[in-house]
C-alpha cells in the first residue's frame, strides 16, 4: 500500500524541489513522466533527481574520491532512513524505503563513477561491459524495481539494452573521450592493430586502429539489441513502441557512425529531427511483430549481478497495473543511460 504521508521522509517542498530540478535540466523527461501515474511520477522524479546530483558531484565538484566517497556516505544515510539535508537525499531515501529498492544497484551506479574518477582503463571487451553494467545497466535495473519487474529473463534484457546504449555511447564519443583523456575502446583490440594508444591520445586523428574497434564495438551492441528484443516484445503491446523508439534511436546513432566510415574522431554523430520521427513510425510497427525466440538467454556474465538484486527484491501490493508503468521508461534510459562522464 502507499506510504502515509506522515511516514515520509521528504516533504512536500522537497518533492517539489526534485521535480524543478528535473523540469530545468531534462524538458523531454519532464514531459513523458507527465504520463505517470501521481506516486510513481514522484518516484521517478526523486530517483532521476539522485542520479543527476552523483553525476554532478562527480563531474561538476572535481571528480576526486572525495566526492564518491561522500557520495557514498549519502547513499548509507539514505538506506538507513537518516538522509543527509538535501530535498534530493530525502525523497530518494523515500523511494528506497518505498520499493525495497536493492541497494546493490544504485551502489553499482557510483562504482561506475569511481572508475571514471581513477581512469577506468578497458583491457577487454567485458571490461566495457563490466563498466556499461554499472553506468547504464545498474539505471534501468532501477527503472524495472519502480515497475516491480522481477523476472529474470526480463531483468537480464534490460540490462542488455543499457549495455547495448553505453556501447553506442563509446562509439560516438571517441573524439569527445580523447580529447579528455579517455579511450572506452577495448585496448587489446587497438594494440592488435599496432595502435600505440598514448601517442594517439596525444593526437587524436582517424585511423583504421581506431574505426575498426568502433565498427567492432557497434556489431556487439547491435547484438545485444536484438537480445533486448526479445524481451521488449514480452511486454504489452501498448507499452512497447516507447521502448523500441528508444533502443531504435540508439541504433541509429550507431548507424549514423557507420555511415561515416565509423569516424567518430572528428564529429559526434547524431539523429535528426526528421529521422527521430521516422524512429518513433517504426517503433509502433515493432510493436506488433512476432514474439521473439531466445528471451531466456542467459544474462551477460558482468550484469548477472544486477539480475539477481532485482528478482530476490520483494513485489509490492496495491501498485498500479504493469503495463500503465512502461510507456515512459524510453525517456529515462535516453535521458540517464546516455550520459556521458567526461572528468
Amino acid at each position: 500500500m502507499p506510504q502515509p504521508l506522515s511516514d515520509r521522509l521528504a516533504s512536500a517542498a522537497d518533492r517539489a524541489a526534485c521535480r524543478a530540478m528535473i523540469r530545468a535540466g531534462s524538458k523531454s523527461f519532464s514531459a513523458a513522466a507527465l504520463l505517470l501515474p501521481p506516486q510513481l511520477r514522484e518516484d521517478a522524479y526523486a530517483l532521476y533527481a539522485f542520479c543527476r546530483l552523483s553525476d554532478d558531484m562527480v563531474d561538476v565538484d572535481g571528480g576526486t574520491e572525495h566526492a564518491i566517497a561522500d557520495l557514498t556516505r549519502r547513499l548509507h544515510l539514505a538506506y538507513a532512513g537518516t538522509p543527509a539535508d538535501s530535498a534530493v537525499d530525502r525523497a530518494f531515501a523515500d523511494v528506497v524505503r518505498r520499493t525495497h529498492m536493492p541497494r546493490a544497484l544504485p551502489e553499482a551506479l557510483i562504482d561506475g563513477l569511481a572508475w571514471d574518477v581513477k581512469g577506468v582503463v578497458c583491457e577487454s571487451l567485458s571490461d566495457v561491459y563490466a563498466y556499461g553494467a554499472r553506468v547504464a545497466g545498474s539505471v534501468g535495473a532501477m527503472m524495472a524495481v519502480l515497475m516491480d519487474v522481477r523476472d529474470p529473463h526480463l531483468a537480464a534484457r534490460a540490462c542488455d539494452l543499457g549495455v547495448a546504449m553505453q556501447l553506442t555511447n563509446i562509439a560516438r564519443d571517441v573524439g569527445e573521450d580523447a580529447r579528455n583523456g579517455r579511450i572506452y575502446l577495448p585496448r587489446q583490440w587497438l594494440r592488435a592493430s599496432g595502435l600505440d594508444i598514448e601517442a594517439w591520445l596525444a593526437d587524436p586523428v582517424p585511423c583504421a586502429a581506431i574505426t575498426d574497434a568502433v565498427a567492432r564495438l557497434l556489431g556487439h551492441a547491435d547484438d545485444l539489441y536484438a537480445r533486448a528484443d526479445a524481451g521488449i516484445r514480452r511486454l504489452p503491446v501498448r507499452c512497447r513502441p516507447g521502448i523500441f523508439a528508444a533502443r531504435r534511436l540508439y541504433a541509429a546513432i550507431g548507424g549514423k557512425v557507420a555511415r561515416r566510415g565509423f569516424d567518430s574522431v572528428t564529429s559526434r554523430a547524431r539523429v535528426g529531427a526528421a529521422g527521430k520521427l521516422g524512429i518513433v513510425a517504426r517503433a509502433c510497427g515493432d510493436a506488433v511483430l512476432h514474439l521473439p525466440r531466445d528471451l531466456a538467454a542467459p544474462a551477460l556474465a558482468e550484469t548477472q549481478y544486477l539480475v539477481t538484486a532485482l528478482a530476490e527484491a520483494p513485489v509490492r501490493a496495491g501498485r498500479p497495473r504493469f503495463s500503465d508503468r512502461l510507456l515512459w521508461t524510453a525517456e529515462l534510459f535516453v535521458e540517464l543511460e546516455g550520459r556521458r562522464r567526461a572528468v
